[in-house]
């Protein structure tokens, strides 16, 4: 049986980069957001209900939907975030799951979800343990506003959004702190998979 890891944390708490080190172990990682991007794409599944939904001004000039624009409205609105999510989130666990099966086909010994809202969409029933990426919240705030460009506002509506790390660091099976250095990160990673007997020591 294949065991199933949640990959999960906050917004700019550095999840990606430990997904990343978990494909350098050769451990497959399927991204809900990646997903999700396929499924809101102009080909996706979910495009036209999102366009029906939310109207034709959340389009840019090629037609495709204009994710800050729409991150705008939801992001400030959470009724409107609920119909979002409700469109896009049943497609996104379809697809993880499907994938997920044909890995296990393939004789994987385990399989990361890398879902950002594993605990406020209630998914804890998919995966076998949980580990969180965490961060600080001044350091989450920062990093967020680096990366995206975003203003302090912007930036704290986003983490407003998802329950704070702090809550999600006590619902976790493990917990990797990821104020530190890459190679800190990389340290805590490696000694969680070896205690749950995915790595060799």
């Amino acid at each position: 049986m294949v065991l199933t890891i949640g990959l999960t944390g906050g917004i700019a708490s550095g999840k990606s980069t430990v997904a990343a080190m978990f494909r350098d172990l050769h451990i497959p990682v399927i991204d809900a957001d990646e997903i999700a991007h396929r499924v809101t794409a102009i080909d996706g599944e979910a495009y036209q209900l999102i366009v029906e939904t939310f109207g034709s001004d959340i389009l840019d000039s090629n037609g495709a939907i204009d994710r800050r624009k729409l991150g705008a409205i939801v992001f400030h609105d959470e009724q409107k975030r609920k119909q979002l999510n409700a469109i896009v989130h049943p497609l996104v666990r379809k697809h993880m799951l499907q994938q997920k099966e044909q890995y296990a086909r393939r004789g994987e010994k385990s399989v990361v979800l890398d879902i950002p809202l594993l605990f406020e969409s209630k998914l804890e029933h998919l995966v076998d343990r949980i580990l969180v990426v965490y961060v600080d919240e001044q350091t989450q705030l920062r990093r967020l506003c680096e990366r995206n460009g975003f203003s302090v506002e912007e930036a704290r509506a986003r983490m407003k959004a998802q329950m704070p790390l702090g809550e999600k660091r006590k619902k976790a099976d493990a917990v990797i702190d990821n104020n530190g250095t890459i190679e800190e990160t990389k340290r805590q990673l490696h000694a969680c998979l070896m205690r749950w007997g995915i790595l060799e020591k």
